[in-house]
């Protein structure tokens, strides 16, 4: 359901926020290393971010990419929607452009319901709900 792009955001912003929770900025490679993605990716994702104010950055030898406490109780909704745009909670399993009740897909309705149930998860999940498991070593954000 995610593209590679919007699991890459998802990533980086909870490593921002365990070096946030810790007073510390990261630099794109530093996040490129700790989440395995590709700089290049990491860049324009966290530009993109940055510009609708998701995350902050700072210029400078001790600059970097950083969230404060009202960013750190976003929803991951915010990121979802900012890279996958506000459609992705609506939009057909199979890639219909028409599909809805009246005319559906052969998973409508089986699709319908875990796009309900995945949208309430990252509605309900803050970023720093997230950053705590992988702080603690509960989770992780690589292979």
């Amino acid at each position: 359901m995610l593209s590679h792009t919007c699991t890459t955001a998802i990533k980086a912003v909870i490593y921002l926020s365990g070096k946030s929770e810790a007073g510390k900025r990261a630099g794109i490679k530093e996040i490129s290393e700790q989440i395995n993605a590709s700089e290049h990716t990491v860049s324009k994702t966290l530009q993109v971010l940055v510009k609708q104010k998701i995350i902050n950055s700072l210029k400078g030898p001790s600059g970097g990419f950083y969230l404060n406490e009202k960013q750190q109780n976003q929803s991951i909704s915010n990121i979802v929607e900012t890279i996958e745009g506000k459609e992705i909670f609506k939009k057909c399993g199979l890639g219909l452009s028409k599909c809805s009740a009246h005319h559906p897909c052969p998973i409508h309705n089986e699709y319908r319901v875990a796009r309900e149930m995945i949208e309430h998860l990252f509605r309900e999940k803050k970023i720093k709900d997230l950053c705590g498991p992988v702080t603690d070593g509960l989770a992780f954000l690589t292979d």
